[in-house]
């Protein structure tokens, strides 16, 4: 067959961690990136000395990054060092009360003491749930393609015993009273984009994903992490082109045909492509004069996708002592607001808030005596709410700034820098489907087998990666959605 060349459209963690792969296995392979720099939604920004990461901030499950610089003969610790985060997160009530999440067994417990003893014993009991749903729904399936429904079929028991058709919510109300601490156990699917009242009970595994690994944070920003990832490909062979956005790929004729990709920069042929674009970009504009996409691309644009944000990234000149490095501030309602946010599409008047403050664990990301900081706050998707959002973006993030003003004194003053990303500039910026912030929504019915294929079924040489793949968003997800995919690529290609 002679050199396998492969193109791989997108280098968010998905991508890179798919072009790793290939490359270290003796594939050809040219990274296409659209923007200036790599990382997809993992973008960096830099103003007045502030480095703002664009993108994800919680680092999880750090064994399957270390795995991957292994697949290439590497060590992660050349490349990039992760410091620990603690707690992983402070949670923050409208009441006053606040909850500090960590890893520690007998400092989360004694947490949960304090605001709820009466929980303590189911606590533990949702624990040894969560184990087991890690054990089955990470462990085992996490990295394993569902290509054919017998795939599904083999693990609807284990699915069904571990009672997968029941929400988070709704999973972890069975074993707490304690509201607070209900939310405090269910936040965790807003983090990959899903309603934590209809996002399977599957999804529970973070917290034993967590409490197993902990949370990190690269020395640097996540974008350290990115450098370090495009570094190891570039050693290893691999061709990275940024500022390249394909602008169609032909498919060509017979069982294995060549797949001609082009830029603004001429046509490249190439055996396959792996495409860590959005999904129902990579069908509906990417593959637009292929017949056989036009099926899967109405079929994506049908299914549900996930909420969007608006994300602000802002920079002071004094310092907060007492933040945590990540901070969830809950607003007055939780079902009524996600339900204003994932179905009713109505821009709300409270909002819910994670705030990201890095230079708590890393410094170096600000000016002295500064602090570098980004605040999202869920939104509807372009799809359900037809909000003008280069007028609503500056006056929602407006609220935003201000509400946090009472947790933050002087915050409105100190600012020196400040941008606003809306769910306008994710469709714009990054080719999602509605503005959608993590893909298809990581609903039971849109999971594994009934997600988009790591393969296309009907186009030879066509892979997927990323968020809108099983097993779904998240960096453990997209970083296991490129080793499931190329297991695939392995067996087509006898690799």
């Amino acid at each position: 067959m002679g050199e396998l060349k492969a193109a791989v459209v997108g280098s968010g963690f998905g991508g890179l961690a798919a072009a790793i792969r290939l490359q270290a296995r003796g594939v050809r392979v040219t990274l296409f990136e659209a923007r200036d720099k790599p990382g997809g939604r993992a973008y960096v920004y830099e103003d007045q000395g502030f480095t703002f990461d664009a993108g994800p901030t919680v680092i999880t499950a750090p064994q399957c990054l270390e795995e991957l610089f292994a697949a290439a003969g590497r060590r992660m610790s050349d490349y990039v060092e992760l410091l620990p985060v603690t707690p992983f997160y402070r949670l923050v009530w409208p009441d006053g009360e606040t909850f500090d999440y960590s890893g520690d067994a007998a400092k989360l417990e004694a947490e949960i003491r304090r605001v709820a003893p009466d929980d303590l014993e189911g606590y533990r009991r949702f624990y040894a749930y969560t184990k087991k749903v890690y054990a089955k729904g990470y462990d085992e399936l996490g990295a394993v393609p569902f290509l054919r429904f017998s795939d599904m079929l083999r693990v609807a028991p284990d699915l069904a015993a571990l009672r997968a058709d029941r929400s988070v919510y709704g999973t972890v109300s069975r074993y707490v009273k304690n509201e607070h601490l209900r939310q405090a156990l269910s936040f965790h699917p807003l983090l990959v984009g899903g309603h934590p009242y209809r996002t399977s009970a599957i999804y529970t595994l973070i917290h034993h994903l967590e409490r197993q690994w902990g949370v990190w944070f690269p020395r640097g920003g996540t974008g350290a992490l990115i450098r370090g990832l495009v570094k190891l490909f570039t050693e290893i062979g691999g061709d990275v082109r940024l500022s390249s956005p394909v602008r169609r790929i032909d498919v060509g004729p017979g069982p294995r045909p060549k797949h001609t990709v082009t830029t603004d920069a001429g046509r490249d042929d190439f055996d396959l492509v792996v495409s860590n674009a959005d999904v129902h970009h990579t069908y509906a504009k990417l593959y637009r004069q292929e017949p056989r996409a036009a099926r899967m691309a109405r079929k994506v644009a049908r299914m549900t996708w996930s909420m969007s944000l608006v994300v602000i990234y802002f920079g002071t000149t004094r310092r907060y002592p007492e933040l945590a490095h990540h901070t969830i501030l809950f607003g007055p309602r939780y079902k009524g607001l996600l339900d204003d946010i994932f179905g009713a599409g109505v821009l709300a008047d409270d909002f819910s808030l994670y705030l990201h403050a890095p230079t708590v664990t890393d410094p170096s990301l600000a000016p002295p005596g500064g602090e570098a900081f980004y605040v999202l706050s869920p939104v509807p998707h372009l799809g359900t709410a037809a909000i003008d959002w280069a007028t609503a973006g500056p006056k929602y993030a407006d609220r935003i700034l201000e509400a946090l003003e009472a947790h933050l004194p002087g915050l409105r003053a100190s600012i020196v820098t400040r941008r606003v990303f809306t769910p306008a500039d994710f469709e714009t910026e990054l080719g999602a489907h509605h503005g959608s912030a993590f893909s298809v929504a990581p609903l039971l019915t849109q999971s594994a087998y009934f997600r988009p294929h790591n393969r296309d079924a009907r186009i030879p040489g066509l892979y997927l990666v990323g968020a809108g793949t099983h097993p779904g968003a998240g960096v453990p997800g997209v970083v296991n959605s490129a080793k499931a995919t190329v297991s695939v690529v392995e067996k087509d290609f006898v690799l």
